[in-house]
Formats: C-alpha cells, sequence, structure tokens
C-alpha cells in the first residue's frame, strides 16, 4: 500500500471502517426526494457522522462546499431505471476526471452473474490499474444480479466479493445476505472490507437491525443511500448508523442517539 493510498482511505473512513452515502441516484432515478437540494443532504448526513459521501463527477461543485471535511467518492459508471436494461452500466468517466473532481476515492458497479458481467468485469480491472498509478482507492460495487442468481445469496455474493479482491479493489460493497451467520461467509471470502448496501428503505430498526448483523459478522460498515438520504431526518439516521458501525451501539442506544422513534 502506498503512503497516498493509505491517506486517501483514511479520508473516506475512520480506523478502516466506513459509512459511506451514495448519492449518485440522480442518473438511475432521477432527482428524487433528497437529491433535488443536495447539497442541504449532504451537510446534514456528514453531520450526521457520515465519512465519506459518493456522486457522479458532475457534481462535484455542489459536494465540496456542503461536506464538512467529509471524504468523497466519484461513482464512474451508470445507467437509468427508464433506460433498455438497468443492469447495463456504462462508464461516465475516468480515474483522471475524478482526480480533477477532488475525488479521494473512485467506484464501479458491476453486476455479477449478469449478462453485462464480461463487460464490466473487464472495465474495472482497467480502471483499478489506472487508479493504482495515482494511489486513488478504488470501490467495487459487486452484486450479484442475474437471471439465475439470487442477489442474498451468500455464496453468490461471497463469489462478488472476492471477484472485486482478485482484480485489484481496495473495498467492496455488496448486498446483505440477510442474517449475520450466513454473511460471515461473505466477509471470510475476501480480504478486504467489505460493506453493505442500503437497498430499499426499511424501517430504522430493520436498516439498523441490517447494520449490526453485518458488524457482527465482521463487516466494516456501510455505503448506503436511499435508507439515509431518503429520510425525514437524514442526519439523524446517518447518526445512528455510525453509532453501531463506529461506536458498536447496539439497535436500540443507536435509535436514541440519533433522536428516531424505538419503534419494534
Amino acid at each position: 500500500m502506498t503512503a497516498g493510498l493509505d491517506a486517501r482511505l483514511d479520508r473516506i473512513g475512520t480506523d478502516r471502517r466506513y459509512v459511506i452515502v451514495p448519492m449518485d441516484h440522480g442518473i438511475t432515478l432521477g432527482p428524487v426526494t433528497g437529491l433535488k437540494d443536495i447539497e442541504s443532504t449532504i451537510d446534514a448526513v456528514t453531520r450526521g457522522g457520515a465519512d465519506a459521501v459518493l456522486t457522479q463527477r458532475g457534481i462535484a461543485p455542489r459536494v465540496h462546499s456542503s461536506k464538512n471535511d467529509a471524504g468523497y467518492i466519484v461513482h464512474l459508471n451508470a445507467s437509468t431505471t427508464i433506460g433498455p436494461d438497468e443492469n447495463d452500466k456504462r462508464l461516465t468517466g475516468t480515474v483522471e476526471d475524478a482526480i480533477r473532481a477532488g475525488a479521494d476515492a473512485v467506484s464501479f458497479h458491476i453486476n455479477v452473474g449478469s449478462t453485462h458481467e464480461p463487460g464490466q468485469l473487464e472495465d474495472l480491472s482497467k480502471l483499478t490499474s489506472a487508479a493504482d498509478r495515482f494511489g486513488i482507492p478504488v470501490l467495487a460495487m459487486a452484486y450479484a444480479r442475474g437471471p439465475d442468481v439470487a442477489g442474498d445469496d451468500p455464496e453468490a455474493l461471497g463469489h462478488a466479493v472476492r471477484l472485486a479482491e482478485e482484480v485489484g479493489a481496495d473495498i467492496v460493497k455488496t448486498g446483505y445476505s440477510g442474517d449475520a451467520d450466513s454473511f460471515e461467509h461473505v466477509v471470510e471470502a475476501t480480504r478486504l472490507p467489505v460493506v453493505i448496501a442500503g437497498g430499499s428503505r426499511g424501517t430504522d430498526r430493520q436498516t439498523l437491525e441490517m447494520v449490526r448483523g453485518a458488524v457482527d459478522a465482521g463487516g466494516a460498515g456501510v455505503s448506503m443511500g436511499r435508507s439515509i438520504f431518503q429520510h425525514e431526518d437524514p442526519e439523524g439516521i446517518a447518526r445512528a448508523v455510525a453509532a453501531v458501525v463506529h461506536e458498536d451501539r447496539d439497535v436500540d442506544e443507536a435509535l436514541e442517539l440519533g433522536g428516531l422513534a424505538l419503534e419494534v
């Protein structure tokens, strides 16, 4: 690990644990709730304890003045829900573009098991090589997705995270398998820090129980978008998630620290 890579990993996490809030959904979903006034959302989640935020590079001018010294990750591929195939993620920039945008790291989405896996695997491999030349960390969003793949299958998730390590990523994001016991297999499949996606928003307790389970299994945190940025209190839910990831709090303690209702 180079000094630059090590320093940049420190900027997007805390003691190699990560609370990342991706907000690149403006391409995928359009200007949904939480993203129209993205400056206010970024300010709220970083005040709540998010280590880093993630957007496409074109949003960078709206990020830097709002992120309260948190880290910044630029995402480098995308698709839309109104296009012909949402799983067909295409390149939206380069490592050099991300550096010019002030990024501390870059990220890339690959759907392992999909018909688009071969091209995405090739693009991810090229990206990690380019990032290595500059000492830029790569967050691989490696999902188990395809016609014959269950997105919460621990075997498929384990394959996805191992793929990320094999091609040179530094952190890997994947889906949650549903419980801590099965997620241990996913974490043990790689030496990389494993962070979980949030997926569609559930209740606050469901969100925090998922985070607690991932951490108990040895996970390194979260890269959680809609469950945080579309919350009625994005600062509060970010604070609660950070309490689990960084302070090892239980779910009730985290709900209380976030000022959230202790629903059952």
